[in-house]
């Protein structure tokens, strides 16, 4: 029924020039802040309890020159080009730095590979042996009998087939490849 009455009204016409003035006229003031609200706390108060700062008026914020467009929170330096390198205290974990070491992240060291067993090995062998055999074959200008062409293509193709076979999943209750993050 309300929907009924809304339609029925004429739209009442907008005094823009009224609007405008009034923007105008509230230009640059801040709103009161809403009944509950708590004050501004400056960044030298966070640390204290809330009990302690209840008293004190609210630090204002250090005047900025104008021209900058970005503003900073109250008590933080300058921004990004006023960073400073912290000197090193000596090492970390007691060790002494090079003159070289500007304190970068170096790796440890990271574990040795597992043996291979035979069959591994002459599965690489064959994968890698059989193009290379074949490449000096060409380059030699050998004559490409049949068992030279066998030996190259079948070695490659028998030890990458055995190469495939033997990859593990790793895992072996690992049934539903589109299951996501496990938790």
């Amino acid at each position: 029924m309300a929907e009924q009455h809304d339609a029925d009204r004429e739209p009442q016409p907008i005094d823009e020039e009224a609007a405008w003035a009034a923007i105008v006229a509230g230009y640059g003031e801040e709103p009161a802040d809403p009944p509950g609200a708590k004050p501004f706390r400056s960044v030298e108060d966070l640390a204290l309890l809330e009990d302690e700062t209840e008293g004190k008026p609210p630090a204002e914020p250090p005047a900025r020159p104008l021209g900058g467009s970005v503003t900073f929170a109250p008590g933080v330096g300058g921004g990004p080009r006023d960073y400073r390198v912290a000197e090193p205290d000596g090492g970390a974990a007691g060790e002494e730095q090079d003159e070289g070491d500007e304190g970068h992240f170096v790796p440890p060291e990271p574990p040795p590979l597992p043996e291979a067993d035979v069959t591994a090995k002459f599965a690489w062998l064959a994968v890698i042996g059989g193009p290379v055999l074949m490449l000096v074959a060409v380059l030699l200008q050998w004559d490409m009998t049949w068992w030279l062409t066998t030996l190259c293509i079948g070695g490659f193709l028998g030890g990458f087939a055995t190469l495939v076979a033997r990859m593990s999943s790793g895992d072996d209750d690992y049934d539903d490849p589109g299951r996501g993050a496990v938790v």
